[in-house]
This record gives structure tokens, C-alpha cells and sequence, in this order.
């Protein structure tokens, strides 16, 4: 697509490489960053222009989209490409960051004197290969326009949350927690059946096709069980996730002892050496 601008995705990681590659297949014109250049460097055969550094990636181009681990992550990022930011820039901050991050990099994109839009991801690695992530979005209305084929590409549905940057980043945080808590009921299920001496897959096989079967309760008990746990989504992101979820819970008083039970698990799983494989990999240290 000739007339539009060309996307720089900085962070090319589990979401945001096939994020890129979903961008070009779309015709997009994509420039690629990411800290290990060896993340970046297959997407050249995607079409897109891999860059050498954040600011060689950023410079020309119309939208910046971040997808990068944590807030610090994001900011260390966005300030060493503070020279190379052209007039009249979009910045698509898709990375989840939580509360109090998403507002630090809501005051740099002020800082920077670019257009800040809010947007974080439903989905994992799967999703985003297909091109169908939910894309959280919250931002001035007058940027819709030139970020829509930026969301057309990546997702297969976009939800305005509102104008105000923020509001996105509040339902990613209320999203995941529910993701999080089936996860974990999932895996809770499963090891009590094995604990009362039952084939945990009885458990599954109950509750297919009823009011508490989910394709995702199917997919992660499968995965549970088989000891398959290639990273969808990782167990330590996941565990940081759930970091932000019980922070932002407890400062606007919610009860956390959820939130707190599911980050024990994940803990002991991480330390176990299972922080690299899927978040599903909580099940295996109970």
C-alpha cells in the first residue's frame, strides 16, 4: 500500500514477530527491531526491513509499535529513538505494562510530541500467527483512521475502549486476570483428580460440551496433561502480568488473594526452571 505509512515494530518477540509478518502480508510497509537481532532477521523474508538499531527502524516511518517485555523495556526504547521521530507520528503502544507504567509512557509520548494510542492485545503466540488478536484500543478519535490498518492486519477485531488513553490498558488488566483464573482453575482440577486417584483427562471429558466447557479450557488442560508447553504465551510473562494485576487491584482495593495464590504457583513453577515454556506449565510444580 503505497499511501500508507510505513509501521516500525520495535520488539519482535513471541507476539511481535508474527505481528510484523501478518503487517507485510497486508502490504504494509514494515521496519523491524528487535534487541536480539536474530528474532528480527527471519522477517526480512517476510518483507520486511530489518533494522539495525530503534532509531534506524523509526526513522520515516508514520507508526511506531511497541511489543516489548515490561514498562522499562518500552521507555528505555522510545527515548533512544527520540532523534529520529518524524513529524505527525502514531505510537501504538501494544506491550502490557500495567497501571502506573502505562501512564509514564502516556507523559513520554508528550514528551516526545507524538500521538499516543493505547493498545494492548487479547491472544497469544497462536492469534497472532492467524492475524486475530482482540486489539484493546483507546486513543484521540482523529488517529483511528490511520492506525486501522495497522489493527485490520494484526487482529481480527478491534474494541474502542474509549478516547482517553489508559482505558485499554484497565481491560487488558481485567482480562487477563480472568485468563489467569481459569488457567488456574484448570490446572487445580486436574491435580486434584490425580491426588483422588482419577485419570485427570475424566476431567476434561466432564465438563465437554456443557456450560463450563471453553476451547481454551480444552486447549491448556490438554496441554497440561500432555507435558507439551511450547510458549504460547510465557510462564514468567505471565507471572509479570499477574504482577500488574495484583498491583492494580490492591491500589484500587480490590482483594487480592486470588491474584496472590496464582502468582505462588507460578512462582514455584518459575523457579523450577519453567519459566520459558507455556504458562500452563503452573500445573507441573503441585
Amino acid at each position: 500500500m503505497a499511501d500508507q505509512p510505513a509501521v516500525a515494530v520495535l520488539g519482535t518477540g513471541t507476539m511481535g514477530a508474527p505481528m510484523a509478518r501478518n503487517l507485510a502480508a497486508a502490504g504494509l510497509p514494515v521496519r523491524v527491531w528487535n534487541r536480539s537481532q536474530e528474532k528480527a532477521d527471519p522477517l526480512a523474508d517476510a518483507g520486511a526491513q530489518v533494522a539495525g538499531s530503534p532509531a534506524e527502524a523509526v526513522e520515516g516511518a508514520g507508526v511506531i509499535l511497541t511489543m516489548l517485555f515490561d514498562a522499562e523495556a518500552v521507555v528505555e526504547t522510545m527515548e533512544s529513538v527520540a532523534g529520529a521521530i518524524g513529524p505527525d507520528v502514531v505510537w501504538v503502544q501494544a506491550s502490557t505494562v500495567g497501571l502506573a507504567g502505562e501512564q509514564r509512557l502516556r507523559t513520554l509520548a508528550d514528551e516526545l510530541g507524538v500521538t499516543y494510542v493505547d493498545a494492548p492485545v487479547l491472544g497469544t503466540r497462536q492469534p497472532a500467527e492467524k492475524g486475530a488478536l482482540v486489539v484493546l484500543a483507546a486513543g484521540p478519535p482523529e488517529a483511528r483512521e490511520r492506525v486501522q490498518p495497522v489493527f485490520d492486519a494484526v487482529g481480527g477485531r478491534t474494541m474502542w475502549v474509549a478516547d482517553e488513553a489508559g482505558a485499554a490498558t484497565r481491560l487488558k488488566l481485567v482480562s487477563n486476570a480472568f485468563v489467569l483464573t481459569v488457567l488456574e482453575g484448570v490446572a487445580q482440577s486436574l491435580s486434584m483428580a490425580r491426588a483422588l486417584g482419577l485419570d485427570p483427562a475424566l476431567f476434561l471429558q466432564a465438563v465437554e460440551g456443557g456450560a463450563m466447557d471453553a476451547p481454551y479450557v480444552r486447549l491448556k488442560g490438554a496441554a497440561m496433561l500432555s507435558g507439551e508447553l511450547e510458549a504460547a504465551f510465557s510462564l514468567s510473562g505471565a507471572y509479570k502480568d499477574a504482577g500488574l494485576i495484583e498491583e492494580a487491584m490492591r491500589t484500587h482495593g480490590v482483594d487480592t488473594a486470588v491474584v496472590q495464590a496464582i502468582r505462588a504457583h507460578q512462582s514455584r513453577s518459575i523457579a523450577a526452571g519453567h519459566g520459558d515454556a507455556d504458562m500452563a506449565a503452573t500445573y507441573l510444580e503441585r
